[in-house]
């Protein structure tokens, strides 16, 4: 079975989120009348400037994107984009800013169907005044018989990728696991690298907090989808817990 797997990526989305047309999607969802004022309010009225080596701007208006590092931030921007996958027939899966769009390729016209949904999607990220960088947007084709398609969005043809970085988690064309099981067994290995010269203390009730703490959350990461299956991949995971036993 082939199967491709569209990457796409908002330029700066949590700045370009238009003001007026967030309040128009909280009044269409039917979010209460004060609320909305509330969060308008909240809104409007910034401004800002920038600053170069004591020379400054002049100030200017800010009319779009939602505060980041705010409560609210993350989830004005989530209602924002709540009905991007509104129409489209292939699998859309949408995490923050971070949208895939994928579907089982057979043939040509599967092939066309998947780039009719990437257009409605183009469509619906200009009409909202979004916009996708084309040049981090990149297809993995899965499947060995896999036709290989080209797509198109914003005129721009897609660049093809062996890997992807999903979430936290590198994703390779073949389902191979071994460069996440070795960027986790790096990352595991320097934190042990850390502990051991930061702690003089050998005492297991201080070490072993600390690994499951530090070390294991790298481990266990999604490891639902990356469990690895060659011995060589399982030996470079359980070196690093040897390492820490043999302390």
């Amino acid at each position: 079975m082939a199967v491709d797997v569209i990457y796409l990526d908002f330029a700066k989305a949590f700045d370009t989120v238009p003001h007026r047309r967030l309040m128009i999607k909280l009044r269409n969802i039917g979010l209460e009348h004060n609320i909305c004022n509330w969060i308008e309010n909240w809104l409007k009225d910034r401004v800002q400037r920038v600053v170069v080596n004591g020379t400054f701007s002049n100030w200017t208006s800010v009319v779009s994107g939602v505060p980041q590092g705010s409560v609210l931030g993350p989830l004005l921007f989530n209602l924002f984009i709540n009905d991007l996958e509104g129409g489209i027939d292939s699998t859309v899966s949408i995490f923050a800013d971070d949208t895939k769009l994928c579907k089982t390729i057979s043939s040509m016209q599967d092939a066309a169907a998947l780039q009719s949904d990437l257009t409605k999607l183009d469509n619906w990220a200009a009409n909202w005044k979004m916009r996708f960088n084309v040049d981090k947007c990149k297809v993995l084709h899965f499947g060995r018989n896999n036709i290989n398609a080209n797509y198109l969005l914003n005129g721009s043809v897609l660049g093809g990728s062996l890997m992807e970085k999903d979430l936290g988690v590198f994703v390779d064309h073949k389902l191979s696991n071994s460069r996440q099981c070795h960027s986790v067994a790096t990352k595991a290995n320097k934190v042990l690298s850390c502990i051991k010269k930061g702690i003089d203390s050998r005492d297991e009730n201080i070490i072993l907090p600390l690994y499951r703490s530090l070390v294991r959350p790298h481990l266990e990461y999604a490891v639902q989808f990356w469990a690895p299956v060659l011995k060589k991949d399982i030996n470079e995971l359980e070196r690093v817990q040897r390492l820490q036993l043999n302390w």
